[in-house]
């Protein structure tokens, strides 16, 4: 006989466990998480600042960046504060709406990042390739159309990620072993077939991986066919170090990201706190990094960053 209707329905909070095997480590686990979430927020504020004042950044790349920047923002922010709580204050409830929306957040806007890249690599192929047309192939309203784009993308695949969990019944099923709320890590909870949210989602993840890494590529063999043909190494190391710091984050995003996603469905042997401190820092290193590689490989950013804390003084 089935369970009757009191019995499947949605709890009024579930249990985060942090770092499952690592309970009374993860006290100290905290302070590297958080120093890196203070220079991802100081980084990334101090970015949309400098970019937003001065007018002779308002380029292709600079306007990629800065969308760069608000998505770590929302994607850290919306992590990093309760799994602190979870570390130091044993906070470990969250409340089912309050993790619906943690889902929401953490794959749309890991969506949008994907799709930033995917962006800015498309930038950096046409400045290389098309330096002359770049930008007027390039405007400001495209380069914002492009983001709104990848927001709405986003936003469309990941909808029915949360409609698909809030139609399963959980039963008494409380306990996520995980630091967030992340997809599947709540819907093993569930005690009906979850057949639909595995499909979904992995779905979900090759259409954004699959089709962000195959334009990723594209641009960046047409990036080193024209690059190979410069005739002088001098002028082949300035088109090189103009790519540099993208593939460093593009390398620091999916190489996380894919090991993250797999590690759900097939890494049954990967020992649980592996994946969740990898799964944990895919949400802070590439925040923590981002403002790092640019705002030190870029002379532009810094050259702004230093003449705008001496106009303060500081």
């Amino acid at each position: 006989m089935p369970p009757n209707s009191t019995t499947f329905s949605h709890p009024p909070y579930f249990l985060l466990v942090g770092i499952p095997g690592l309970e009374k480590e993860q006290f100290w686990v905290a302070f590297p998480f958080c120093i890196m979430y203070t220079i991802a927020v100081l980084g990334n504020i101090t970015l949309l600042l400098v970019i937003r004042a001065e007018r002779s950044l308002h380029q292709p790349m600079y306007l990629f960046l800065a969308m760069l920047a608000f998505t770590d923002l929302v994607l850290s922010t919306s992590t990093l504060p309760k799994m602190l709580g979870i570390f130091w204050l044993g906070h470990r409830e969250i409340g089912f709406l309050p993790c619906l929306a943690q889902v929401f957040f953490i794959h749309t806007f890991t969506s949008v990042e994907s799709g930033v890249l995917m962006a800015m690599a498309l930038d950096r192929c046409l400045a290389v390739c098309r330096p002359l047309r770049h930008a007027s192939l390039l405007p400001a309203p495209v380069v914002l159309a492009l983001g709104g784009l990848v927001l709405l993308r986003g936003v469309l695949l990941v909808a029915p990620v949360c409609f698909l969990l809030h139609r399963l019944p959980f039963c008494q099923h409380q306990l996520i072993p995980h630091a967030y709320c992340e997809h599947m890590a709540v819907a093993r909870l569930a005690c009906g077939d979850t057949g639909a949210n595995a499909a979904y989602g992995l779905f979900v993840a090759l259409a954004v991986a699959g089709t962000d890494l195959a334009l990723i590529s594209v641009s960046y063999t047409m990036i080193l066919r024209v690059v190979l043909s410069l005739p002088s190494s001098g002028a082949r190391l300035k088109a090189f170090s103009t790519c540099a710091s993208h593939l460093c984050l593009v390398l620091a995003f999916y190489v996380p990201a894919l090991f993250t996603c797999f590690t759900h469905r097939f890494g049954q042997n990967i020992p649980p706190h592996v994946h969740i401190i990898v799964a944990s820092l895919y949400l802070l290193a590439p925040p923590m990094l981002n403002p790092i590689v640019y705002g030190l490989r870029t002379k532009e950013i810094w050259h702004r960053v230093v003449l705008l804390f001496r106009r303060k003084g500081t």
